[in-house]
């Protein structure tokens, strides 16, 4: 026990120092105040344990085997290293509005989406390594939780979802490569450890409703929107979506349908019953001498209705098309509108359809469930 508190106060003077070296510069490049407190405050201190006790970990595996691996490992351990860093600046700033605390997690979202892309890449042997990596990185927006009506999980909930999506590719690697190379089997063990139980334990004890802001520190101000000038070329397809983004993707009609999208875009334009024969009078079954089949209505049991039953009156509610917590796209209640469009789905997200007629609904990317 006395081993080891001294080994804890090795290290956090072994960062003083550091930080004294270093000339006290802050993760954003701004003027650390109160470096020295920040360093020396529990939860940075708890952080630095998990990144001591549960990332080396990941990081001594990813040594062994190389290659792509120890890339996507040393990105994914980037991001680990920039939510120290925004935890310690969360301390000195305001609690912004949704633009702003998108601008406040870009450089979390950055690195997660740079291991995003290894994952989308085709080809590699370690697909699965990548896919396991970047699902699991989902985990660290918790950061972003303000509040029940954010549209997200609580902090423990969601680092526990985070998780439970990239097991699904982790366990491909340990039955890949259980009697292959255990340096993988290692790796996918000490991953999995480094969320469950490393980072769902960190925020179980340090902040299980969230991230505390500073009601009198520094305010963070959303990146100014460019409005394109008059004359001006049109500007290029915007980018993958952000893990951390202020409002809900608008669909754009505007571009040019790809995939299933031009097959129903299609199907909206053409007249589908040309070509078709008409039915004539002596074709309907009631007009058919041959009757076999057709139950007359004296034969049918009908359940009796009370007279005094009075009609009910069915209520239709508003047309809806939204991502409800992030996971779920809800179209409701849409009647004739034939260019509904979700232009931004992905494989963890599933899209659910009720009460639309005479409607026709476009799906861009690929979701999970329909």
């Amino acid at each position: 026990m006395e081993g080891k508190l001294v080994e804890r106060l090795e290290a956090a003077v072994a960062r003083l120092e550091a930080l004294a070296a270093g000339g006290g510069i802050s993760a954003r490049g701004l003027p650390d105040s109160g470096g020295d407190d920040m360093s020396s405050d529990p939860s940075i201190v708890a952080f630095d344990d998990l990144m001591d006790q549960y990332a080396a970990k990941v990081s001594g595996a990813a040594e062994k085997i190389g290659g792509q691996v120890l890339d996507v490992s040393k990105l994914l351990l980037k991001a680990f290293s920039v939510e120290k860093k925004l935890l310690m600046e969360i301390k000195q700033t305001q609690k912004p509005d949704m633009a702003g605390l998108a601008e406040f997690l870009k450089p979390l979202n950055e690195v997660i989406m740079k291991v995003n892309s290894m994952a989308e890449a085709r080809g590699s042997e370690f697909i699965n390594h990548f896919k396991s990596a970047a699902e699991s990185l989902s985990a660290l927006a918790w950061i972003a939780y303000t509040g029940k009506d954010c549209g997200m999980s609580m902090p423990i909930a969601h680092v526990e979802e985070s998780w439970q999506a990239a097991e699904f590719y982790n366990n491909k690697v340990l039955v890949e490569y259980k009697t292959k190379d255990p340096n993988h089997v290692e790796w996918a063990k000490a991953l999995k450890e480094l969320y469950l139980p490393g980072l769902r334990g960190y925020v179980k004890s340090h902040y299980p409703l969230g991230p505390v802001w500073n009601a009198s520190g520094k305010k963070v101000s959303a990146a100014p929107s460019k409005a394109p000038q008059s004359g001006a070329p049109a500007p290029p397809c915007p980018p993958p979506a952000s893990h951390f983004t202020s409002e809900p993707s608008k669909a754009s009609s505007s571009q040019p349908k790809q995939g299933m999208s031009a097959v129903f875009q299609e199907l909206s334009s053409r007249n589908v019953t040309a070509g078709l024969r008409k039915v004539t009078d002596d074709m309907k079954a009631k007009n058919r001498t041959d009757r076999t089949g057709v139950v007359s209505t004296s034969e049918k049991q009908t359940s009796s209705t009370p007279s005094t039953t009075t009609p009910t009156v069915k209520k239709v509610a508003p047309p809806k098309l939204e991502l409800q917590m992030g996971r779920k796209w809800a179209v409701e209640n849409h009647i004739g509108n034939k260019n509904l469009v979700i232009d931004d789905c992905d494989a963890k997200q599933s899209v659910y359809v009720f009460g639309c007629k005479d409607s026709v609904l476009q799906i861009q990317g690929c979701c999970g469930r329909f």
